[in-house]
Protein backbone atom coordinates (compact mmCIF):
# COMPACT_ATOMS: atom_id res chain seq x y z
CA UNK A 1 0.00 0.00 0.00
CA UNK A 2 1.04 3.32 -0.75
CA UNK A 3 1.74 5.71 1.71
CA UNK A 4 -1.27 7.95 1.01
CA UNK A 5 -3.32 5.39 0.13
CA UNK A 6 -2.81 4.64 3.76
CA UNK A 7 -3.03 8.64 3.83
CA UNK A 8 -6.90 8.91 2.21
CA UNK A 9 -8.02 5.81 4.34
CA UNK A 10 -7.19 6.77 7.37
CA UNK A 11 -8.58 10.44 6.70
CA UNK A 12 -11.40 9.36 5.76
CA UNK A 13 -12.02 7.25 8.67
CA UNK A 14 -11.40 10.54 10.80
CA UNK A 15 -14.02 12.33 8.97
CA UNK A 16 -17.03 10.00 9.32
CA UNK A 17 -15.96 8.87 12.72
CA UNK A 18 -16.52 12.94 13.58
CA UNK A 19 -19.89 13.14 11.56
CA UNK A 20 -20.97 10.21 14.01
CA UNK A 21 -22.15 13.10 16.46
CA UNK A 22 -20.97 15.97 13.93
CA UNK A 23 -20.34 17.98 17.28
CA UNK A 24 -17.39 20.17 17.77
CA UNK A 25 -16.97 18.76 21.24
CA UNK A 26 -16.70 15.12 20.39
CA UNK A 27 -13.36 13.69 22.29
CA UNK A 28 -11.62 11.91 19.72
CA UNK A 29 -11.19 8.16 20.35
CA UNK A 30 -8.28 7.63 18.39
CA UNK A 31 -7.74 3.91 17.22
CA UNK A 32 -4.75 3.43 16.53
CA UNK A 33 -1.73 3.52 18.97
CA UNK A 34 0.43 6.23 20.34
CA UNK A 35 3.54 6.17 18.67
CA UNK A 36 2.52 4.84 15.54
CA UNK A 37 2.29 7.51 12.14
CA UNK A 38 -1.39 6.12 11.79
CA UNK A 39 -2.05 7.93 14.93
CA UNK A 40 -0.79 11.09 14.17
CA UNK A 41 -2.60 11.29 10.82
CA UNK A 42 -6.01 10.38 12.51
CA UNK A 43 -5.68 13.23 14.75
CA UNK A 44 -4.17 15.58 12.26
CA UNK A 45 -7.50 15.14 9.78
CA UNK A 46 -9.29 14.89 13.14
CA UNK A 47 -8.11 18.26 14.23
CA UNK A 48 -9.10 19.62 10.61
CA UNK A 49 -12.29 18.69 10.51
CA UNK A 50 -13.33 19.96 13.66
CA UNK A 51 -11.64 23.40 13.01
CA UNK A 52 -13.64 22.88 9.53
CA UNK A 53 -16.65 22.82 11.63
CA UNK A 54 -15.38 26.22 13.76
CA UNK A 55 -15.04 27.85 10.45
CA UNK A 56 -18.71 27.06 9.20
CA UNK A 57 -20.08 28.17 13.01
CA UNK A 58 -17.88 31.31 13.19
CA UNK A 59 -19.44 32.65 9.41
CA UNK A 60 -22.77 32.61 11.38
CA UNK A 61 -23.90 36.19 10.73
CA UNK A 62 -26.10 36.06 13.99
CA UNK A 63 -23.67 34.69 16.12
CA UNK A 64 -23.23 36.11 19.60
CA UNK A 65 -20.02 38.42 19.83
CA UNK A 66 -18.98 36.71 23.03
CA UNK A 67 -19.11 33.34 21.45
CA UNK A 68 -17.39 34.37 18.47
CA UNK A 69 -14.31 34.89 20.34
CA UNK A 70 -14.40 32.28 22.44
CA UNK A 71 -14.66 30.56 19.08
CA UNK A 72 -11.96 32.75 17.79
CA UNK A 73 -9.27 31.28 20.79
CA UNK A 74 -10.22 27.86 19.88
CA UNK A 75 -9.38 28.28 16.37
CA UNK A 76 -6.23 29.74 17.18
CA UNK A 77 -5.60 27.09 19.86
CA UNK A 78 -6.57 24.46 16.90
CA UNK A 79 -4.14 25.85 14.22
CA UNK A 80 -1.09 26.20 16.78
CA UNK A 81 -2.03 21.84 17.35
CA UNK A 82 -2.13 21.66 13.91
CA UNK A 83 1.15 22.99 13.17
CA UNK A 84 3.22 21.31 15.78
CA UNK A 85 1.31 18.01 14.48
CA UNK A 86 2.77 18.66 10.95
CA UNK A 87 6.45 19.22 12.19
CA UNK A 88 5.85 15.99 14.45
CA UNK A 89 4.75 13.85 10.83
CA UNK A 90 7.94 14.91 9.15
CA UNK A 91 10.16 14.70 12.10
CA UNK A 92 8.72 10.79 11.65
CA UNK A 93 9.87 11.30 7.91
CA UNK A 94 13.27 12.59 8.79
CA UNK A 95 14.23 9.75 11.17
CA UNK A 96 13.04 7.14 8.73
CA UNK A 97 15.04 8.33 6.01
CA UNK A 98 18.14 9.26 8.54
CA UNK A 99 20.37 7.10 6.74
CA UNK A 100 19.77 7.70 2.91
CA UNK A 101 23.25 8.77 1.24
CA UNK A 102 22.36 11.88 -0.60
CA UNK A 103 22.97 11.76 -4.63
CA UNK A 104 25.48 14.39 -5.48
CA UNK A 105 22.72 16.68 -7.40
CA UNK A 106 20.06 15.95 -4.88
CA UNK A 107 17.56 18.69 -4.94
CA UNK A 108 15.61 20.54 -2.29
CA UNK A 109 11.57 20.34 -2.55
CA UNK A 110 9.23 23.92 -2.11
CA UNK A 111 7.50 21.95 0.85
CA UNK A 112 8.62 18.80 3.02
CA UNK A 113 6.00 15.52 3.28
CA UNK A 114 4.28 16.42 6.36
CA UNK A 115 2.96 19.95 4.35
CA UNK A 116 1.63 17.95 0.97
CA UNK A 117 -0.34 16.05 3.56
CA UNK A 118 -1.70 18.72 4.71
CA UNK A 119 -3.42 19.64 2.13
CA UNK A 120 -4.28 15.93 1.47
CA UNK A 121 -6.17 15.80 4.71
CA UNK A 122 -7.86 19.59 4.11
CA UNK A 123 -8.88 17.61 0.27
CA UNK A 124 -10.32 15.09 2.38
CA UNK A 125 -12.36 17.26 3.69
CA UNK A 126 -13.63 19.06 0.74
CA UNK A 127 -14.38 15.63 -0.88
CA UNK A 128 -16.33 14.65 2.06
CA UNK A 129 -18.53 18.16 2.11
CA UNK A 130 -18.57 18.84 -1.69
CA UNK A 131 -20.15 14.68 -1.84
CA UNK A 132 -22.94 15.90 0.49
CA UNK A 133 -23.46 19.08 -1.56
CA UNK A 134 -23.94 16.43 -4.38
CA UNK A 135 -26.74 14.68 -2.38
CA UNK A 136 -28.86 17.23 -0.96
CA UNK A 137 -32.55 17.08 -1.33
CA UNK A 138 -33.78 20.43 0.10
CA UNK A 139 -31.78 22.27 -3.49
CA UNK A 140 -32.22 22.26 -7.13
CA UNK A 141 -31.11 20.24 -9.63
CA UNK A 142 -28.36 23.19 -10.72
CA UNK A 143 -26.76 23.22 -7.41
CA UNK A 144 -26.20 19.60 -7.30
CA UNK A 145 -24.80 19.59 -10.95
CA UNK A 146 -22.38 22.52 -9.72
CA UNK A 147 -21.07 20.99 -7.26
CA UNK A 148 -20.70 17.39 -8.87
CA UNK A 149 -18.45 18.99 -11.32
CA UNK A 150 -16.19 20.70 -8.37
CA UNK A 151 -16.66 17.48 -6.87
CA UNK A 152 -15.34 15.69 -9.80
CA UNK A 153 -12.19 18.03 -9.77
CA UNK A 154 -11.74 17.57 -6.05
CA UNK A 155 -11.25 14.10 -6.42
CA UNK A 156 -9.15 14.29 -10.13
CA UNK A 157 -7.09 16.63 -7.48
CA UNK A 158 -6.66 14.02 -4.92
CA UNK A 159 -5.42 11.38 -7.36
CA UNK A 160 -2.89 14.16 -8.39
CA UNK A 161 -1.39 15.44 -5.12
CA UNK A 162 -1.30 11.49 -3.82
CA UNK A 163 0.60 10.81 -7.08
CA UNK A 164 2.79 13.63 -6.27
CA UNK A 165 3.48 12.84 -2.34
CA UNK A 166 4.33 9.45 -3.12
CA UNK A 167 6.67 10.30 -5.79
CA UNK A 168 8.36 12.39 -3.20
CA UNK A 169 8.79 10.65 -0.79
CA UNK A 170 10.66 7.58 -3.23
CA UNK A 171 13.11 10.78 -4.37
CA UNK A 172 13.72 11.41 -0.80
CA UNK A 173 14.01 7.30 -0.11
CA UNK A 174 16.56 7.36 -3.19
CA UNK A 175 18.65 10.54 -2.01
CA UNK A 176 17.57 12.37 -4.63
CA UNK A 177 15.58 14.67 -2.73
CA UNK A 178 16.70 15.84 0.65
CA UNK A 179 14.64 17.42 3.61
CA UNK A 180 15.22 20.24 5.62
CA UNK A 181 11.98 20.88 8.25
CA UNK A 182 11.62 24.39 9.47
CA UNK A 183 9.71 25.69 12.15
CA UNK A 184 6.82 27.54 11.57
CA UNK A 185 7.80 29.82 14.46
CA UNK A 186 4.39 31.27 14.80
CA UNK A 187 4.62 34.68 16.29
CA UNK A 188 0.82 35.57 16.97
CA UNK A 189 0.41 33.33 19.60
CA UNK A 190 3.33 33.33 21.73
CA UNK A 191 3.16 36.28 24.05
CA UNK A 192 6.96 36.98 23.56
CA UNK A 193 6.74 37.98 20.08
CA UNK A 194 3.11 39.01 19.87
CA UNK A 195 3.23 43.17 20.61
CA UNK A 196 -0.14 42.91 21.92
CA UNK A 197 0.83 40.62 24.35
CA UNK A 198 4.01 41.32 25.45
CA UNK A 199 3.46 45.21 26.06
CA UNK A 200 0.54 44.32 28.29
Amino acid sequence: MSFTKLCNEIFNQAIRDYHVTDNIDTPINNPYKRETIENRLYLKCWIDTVQWHFEDIIRDPHIDPVEALNLKRRIDRSNQDRTDLVEQIDSYFRQKYTDVQMLPDARLNTESPAWAIDRLSILALKIYHMQEQVERKDVEAEHREKCEAKLNILLEQQVDLSAAIDQLLADIEQGRIYMKVYRQMKMYNDPATNPVLYKK
